[in-house]
Formats: structure tokens, sequence, C-alpha cells
């Protein structure tokens, strides 16, 4: 007699049960598709770092042609939205009250010195209450300028002196678009909030209602009741996966240049991490509001803030750092990003899925060691 057989049944009955749980249950159906959806649709549409649009305050105190012509530059660009004033003080109350950003002041003798072939500079007020919109903002304007500047000198067939001349090379996001570096990140925190949400809340719940407590009566050995508490949910996830890549290709237009196999690997990966966060989760806390909680103190907020997703984790002090190895959405996050705008750079694919097995055999065995079949 095959012995393996009664195991075999005895999880098949388990995951059966769990995933008429999950059809009977909308909370989960929610977790995994509902979120996702809102999620993306807030962070791809809802929330972008480009400056587009800025409001420049443009004061000419002499105009002519020439001003005329650089103030032209900035109405065509995309990034700058002018709004002209006649005098600086007109303008500085503009910038005090919020309704312009930065100014740009072209003084009475600007056309002169230029066509003196002295420097004829342009006054530049910024406001810089946050000081990473006004570097961009200074940027774009420098930018601009000099764009205008050797436009300027070719009509009038003088020679622009610029000792160094640079050459814009932009790999992995040409269109520089915010939207194609956010929409491969929200789907590493959307998964983990996914895999550890699913686990901890729905395992917290069977101990709220006492089904817990008819499975510990039962032949099942806890490796068991661990894989059919995992496959149902890994499915599940999987599916939510899926769904998120899906509006990242066809909603959103991110481009998938890597493998998508090797995405369904390391999501997999990921996944069942995740799940073992929330199933640890649920063995330390068995009330669902405590664990729902932790999971989002725990999971969320370290995978929305260390993660690499919004913040540069170079620009991070040493410190924090360090803590961001212990992530595990770090490593995930580096491995859309990859996947989608640069593709199967295997260095940076390779080196984060050993980071991401390491980190499922860690939670793995802490779960083993912490489950037993015993009610307190």
């Amino acid at each position: 007699m095959n012995n393996n057989h009664p195991v075999r049944m005895r999880l098949f009955g388990l995951i059966r049960k769990e995933m008429w749980q999950i059809i009977r249950d909308p909370s989960s159906i929610a977790i995994a598709f509902i979120m996702p959806l809102l999620l993306l649709l807030l962070f791809g549409y809802g929330v972008s770092l480009d400056a587009k649009d800025i409001p420049l305050g443009i004061v000419i105190e002499k105009p002519d042609l020439t001003t005329q012509s650089l103030s032209g530059s900035f109405e065509r660009s995309e990034f700058f939205q002018p709004l002209y004033f006649m005098t600086i003080q007109d303008a500085q109350q503009a910038l005090d009250e919020r309704k312009i950003s930065s100014i740009l002041w072209l003084r009475n003798n600007f056309t002169k010195q230029l066509l003196a072939g002295h420097d004829a500079p342009i006054s530049v007020i910024v406001n810089s209450v946050d000081s990473n919109q006004a570097n961009i903002t200074k940027g774009y304007i420098e930018g601009v300028w000099l764009a205008w500047l050797g436009q300027h000198a070719a009509i009038h067939g003088q020679k622009l002196p610029m000792p160094v001349t640079l050459e814009q090379r932009v790999w992995f996001n040409a269109a520089l678009s915010s939207q194609l570096f956010l929409v491969p990140g929200i789907i590493a925190i959307i998964m983990t909030l996914i895999g550890s949400m699913l686990t901890a809340m729905v395992v917290a719940r069977e101990w709220e209602r006492g089904t817990m407590e008819a499975l510990m009566a039962t032949p099942l050995r806890m490796s068991e009741m661990l894989a059919g508490k995992l496959i149902p949910y890994f499915i599940l996830g999987m599916g939510g996966m899926l769904f998120s890549v899906a509006m990242a290709i066809w909603l959103f237009k991110v481009p998938l240049l890597g493998s998508f196999w090797i995405l369904t690997l390391s999501s997999a990966l990921f996944m069942l991490v995740a799940l073992l966060i929330g199933l640890l989760i649920s063995i330390i806390s068995k009330n669902q509001f405590v664990a729902g909680q932790i999971s989002l103190l725990i999971t969320f907020l370290p995978a929305f803030i260390l993660s690499g997703f919004l913040f540069d984790i170079n620009s991070m002090p040493t410190a924090i750092q360090l803590i961001t190895h212990i992530v595990p959405a770090r490593y995930f996050v580096a491995i859309l990003q990859t996947l989608f705008l640069a593709g199967d750079v295997w260095p940076v694919i390779l080196s984060n899925l050993a980071a991401l097995f390491v980190m499922l055999l860690f939670f793995f065995a802490i779960i083993w060691h912490k489950s037993y079949k015993r009610l307190d």
C-alpha cells in the first residue's frame, strides 16, 4: 500500500477547504485583485515625480525681439507655464503667494550686453521650500537657456564658446517618465501586501472563529497544514501578480524588456517570502485586527520607504542603507525595475534572487520551529 496516498488525500482535502473558503470570503478576493487595481490606478495616474507645467514668472524690463525670442523658448517648453509680470516686485509677491514657483528676470541691459559680446546673465529666483523641486526647476531653466544661446549664436553666425560639449544619452527610460519607474515598484508593494495580509489575516481569523482547533484535532501533520495554508494563497497571490503585470503592460504601457518566465520565477519566490512573513505574523498574533496592523507596520511601510521604490537607497544615511538589506521588497524592486526597463541583466537578477532565497529559508526555519500542534 502506498503510504503517500493518505498524505496526498489529506493535503488535497485541506487545499480544497481553503479554496472554498477563499471563494466564500470576498475579502481575500479583494486583497488579491481589487487592492492591486486601486493601488496601480492611484500610483500610475495620481502620483508623478515629473516636473511639468511649472508656473514660471517672467519679468522683462525692456521688451524687444531678443527677449521675446528667449521668453518664447520657455513658452514652447513642456516643462513651464510662463506668467508675465511688469515689475520684479509683482513677481516676488506672486512667488510669496505660491502663485508661481520661480522667476526669470531679464534686466533692461540684457540685449545690449548680449549683442556686445559680453555676458548677459539671466537672474533666476527659485522657491526652495521643496529643495528637490527647486533643483529640477533650476536645471530645466538652465537647459532652456543654453539651448536658446546655441540657437541665437547659430542665427547670428557666431560660435558659442563652450569648453565642454554635453551629449546626453538616456538609457532604460528614454521618455524620462516617472510612471515607467513607479509602476514596476508598486507591483512589489502590492505583492508585499497581498502575501503578508492574506496569510496573516486569514489564519488569524481561523483562530478567532475556532476552526483552527478543529484542524489541530485532525491527523494532519504540521508540514501538511503549512502546505495546505500556503498553496491556495500562493495561487491567489500569483493571480494578483499576473493581473498587476497585465495592467502595467497594457494600461500603463510599461515595456517588459526581460523574460516573462524570469519575472514569474522571481515573483513566485518573493510571494513565498511574503506569505511566510504573514504566516509568522499569524502565529505571533491570533487576532485579525492586530495581525493586520502588524502586517502594515513591518511589511508595507518598510517596503514603501526602504525598498528603493520612491527614495534612492544610495542617498540614504549609511545606517539606513544597512537596514534596507533586511527588507525583502528591496531585492524584488531591483529585479522588477531591471526586467521591465533594462532586460535580463543577470548580475542584478541573480544576486537579488539569491538574497530572496536566503530570506525564504530564514523565515521557513523560524515558522517550522514555532509551528506545533498545540493550542497554547
